[in-house]
């Protein structure tokens, strides 16, 4: 579930009270056919700029919470500390260090279940792990962004269509932004197992132990597995896992000529306040293109027999 923070909300309200005024399609197909040209005419030199401008804005703000950097001043990006945690357990504690879409620090303390130690795993002060969800949400909002941006009020739009083809592709990055945050990228053990992510560390992760970090909704995760190593001859029931965002335990992989299980899985996480309001401006800027849409079609007698 997506909650809107107060500063978001604020923010949100302040644009939508600049909203265009709405009109009743009902009213609007019983009018004359003159009026009803007329009335499409202005939709189209008034009210779809005035909707454009709103979407710019909410992207625009939604932009800035990226904290895209400026080439030469990746150094003065905020730096944001979260705890991990989870309510169900305590094997696996730790805090975050998340500098735009980077992991500049990790600090893992990591209690196995054979011996009931505590290990302790920290980045490399070389290492960063940038964090592919989030860059490519940003990616898709530029380019919603653009698609924006190259129709500013100066440009006269002549059909419905072709306001329809604009809000297209702008939905279109959108939902993609939208879905690199809400749907994390699947994965093999293997891929786990032989990941960039795993050479991050000091100590060295210890060969039993594999980790992943990725984005879920407004939620920064870590997901830590512990694997025995199984004997070389067996083949009795083993089958090894597909690809997935979470595997259980049992789950099975070969990996150099070894075969593991996935003996114990913990998941801690923890919220991140600038992405939970930068999916409210996925969704409210969603609704205002569907919503310009079906004002739009409210007028296609007209529009669908004009040249696109």
């Amino acid at each position: 579930m997506v909650v809107v923070g107060t500063r978001c909300t604020a923010y949100l309200v302040y644009l939508l009270s600049f909203a265009p005024l709405s009109f009743s399609p009902t009213l609007s197909r019983s009018l004359p056919p003159s009026l009803q040209e007329e009335e499409f005419n202005w939709l189209l030199k008034e009210e779809v700029h005035a909707v454009l401008k709103q979407l710019h804005d909410i992207l625009k703000e939604a932009s800035r919470r990226f904290f895209i950097p400026t080439p030469g001043l990746e150094s003065q990006l905020k730096q944001e500390n979260f705890i991990l945690g989870s309510s169900t357990m305590d094997q696996v504690k730790g805090v975050l260090t998340l500098q735009g879409e980077a992991l500049t620090q990790a600090d893992i303390n990591l209690k196995t279940a054979k011996s009931n130690q505590v290990m302790h795993f920290t980045f490399r002060d070389d290492k960063h792990w940038k964090l592919q969800q989030i860059q490519d949400a940003r990616n898709h909002v530029n380019q919603a962004l653009q698609l924006l941006s190259g129709r500013d009020e100066s440009y006269h739009f002549k059909t419905g269509a072709e306001v329809n083809k604009l809000m297209d592709a702008v939905m279109l990055q959108l939902t993609r932004a939208r879905n690199r945050l809400t749907t994390p990228a699947a994965m093999t053990l293997p891929e786990l197992a032989t990941s960039g992510l795993m050479k991050m560390f000091t100590p060295p992760m210890p060969g039993d132990v594999m980790v992943n970090f990725y984005i879920n909704l407004s939620k920064l995760c870590l997901t830590v597995y512990q694997l025995h190593a199984m004997q070389p001859n067996t083949t009795k029931n083993f089958r090894p896992s597909g690809s997935s965002v979470l595997h259980n335990p049992g789950a099975m992989f070969e990996l150099n000529n070894a075969k593991f299980e996935v003996s114990q899985v913990h998941k801690v996480e923890c919220v991140v306040p600038w992405l939970n309001n930068t999916l409210v401006f996925f969704t409210i800027s969603l609704q205002l293109c569907q919503q310009l849409k079906d004002k739009i079609s409210v007028f296609s007698s007209f529009w669908n027999y004009r040249p696109f």
